[in-house]
């Protein structure tokens, strides 16, 4: 009778913890749910405006005039397309905003780790200082350091030439604070060992430190050649040559070309989303992989 008793209890306890368990299933499969249904709220909000482009692109001129928010024709034509290779600079602009966004990345990737090693894993004074100094750079509006940037290239001779371009854009806090939170998670005895082996800080940084930083890099490479293919008000300051405009400035000048017909200027906008498209799809695990390593939820 007294096995009977004590074994009630356990019993009844069962269907309790079934319970619970359902619940909290039911509610992940909600927030799942929920959370999917905003996914895809996200993605019509971004890819409306895109398809609404490319729509409008391959309209004839005469269509979109008389209805400039039609979605369809039954005369699909790439005469805007055409007008674009025909009458502007498209393959200059396009190799001119590749240069510069590669070179920019390169110099991004190179300044900022080397300055969120020194950070991270050496220690000298003024080091915590230092860094909150860095972050209070973000506090400055870019549109500030304009005019003194301008006067220094121009005193330089850098006007419309790729340097003038690039070197401006090369420091980025941003991207030292994401390498040091990667850097923050290398183990410190693997530096330590290998400076006990006599390798210097340079040797520590590119074969210990590098070679595991891959996900961080490619992530970092891929949001600094982002912004700096769509930066527009800074070429448009230091670039009047139209050879050696970038994408974003050269298609600013359709306008003036074409005056003001949608065709073209919604092809000028699909021509500068697909090599950004490209990236993203090509690139998107790296992405994924190097917001993860940095810690940043």
């Amino acid at each position: 009778m007294t096995a009977i008793l004590t074994e009630q209890p356990a019993a009844t306890q069962q269907p309790a913890t079934s319970a619970v368990t359902g619940r909290t299933r039911d509610s992940e499969k909600l927030f799942n749910r929920i959370a999917l249904g905003v996914v895809i709220a996200l993605a019509v909000l971004w890819l409306v405006p895109l398809l609404w482009a490319l729509a409008t692109s391959v309209r004839p001129a005469q269509e979109v005039i008389t209805d400039p928010t039609g979605w369809f024709t039954a005369h699909p034509t790439l005469s805007a397309y055409g007008d674009l290779f025909a009458k502007g600079k498209l393959p200059y602009w396009y190799a001119n905003s590749f240069i510069t966004s590669a070179l920019t990345t390169v110099l991004t990737v190179v300044a900022g780790s080397l300055a969120a090693f020194a950070l991270s894993q050496t220690r000298f004074r003024g080091r915590r200082t230092m860094y909150l100094l860095l972050l209070a750079g973000l506090m400055v509006p870019g549109q500030v350091l304009m005019i003194p940037q301008f006067l220094t290239l121009q005193e330089a001779g850098l006007l419309n030439t790729y340097w003038g371009v690039v070197l401006p854009q090369v420091p980025n806090v941003v991207a030292v604070f994401v390498f040091k939170q990667f850097f923050d998670g290398i183990p410190r005895e693997l530096v330590d060992a290998a400076r006990a082996d006599g390798a210097g800080y340079l040797r520590t940084y590119w074969q210990i430190v590098m070679p595991v930083s891959k996900p961080v890099v490619s992530a970092v490479s891929i949001f600094v050649f982002v912004g700096v293919w769509n930066n527009f008000l800074w070429p448009l300051l230091v670039v009047t040559d139209p050879e050696m405009m970038t994408l974003p400035v050269g298609l600013t000048s359709v306008q003036d070309v074409f005056g003001v017909p949608y065709a073209q200027l919604m092809a000028s906008c699909v021509l500068g989303a697909i090599p950004l498209i490209a990236v993203f799809t090509l690139f998107q695990r790296h992405i994924v992989e190097g917001i993860q390593g940095t810690g940043l939820k």
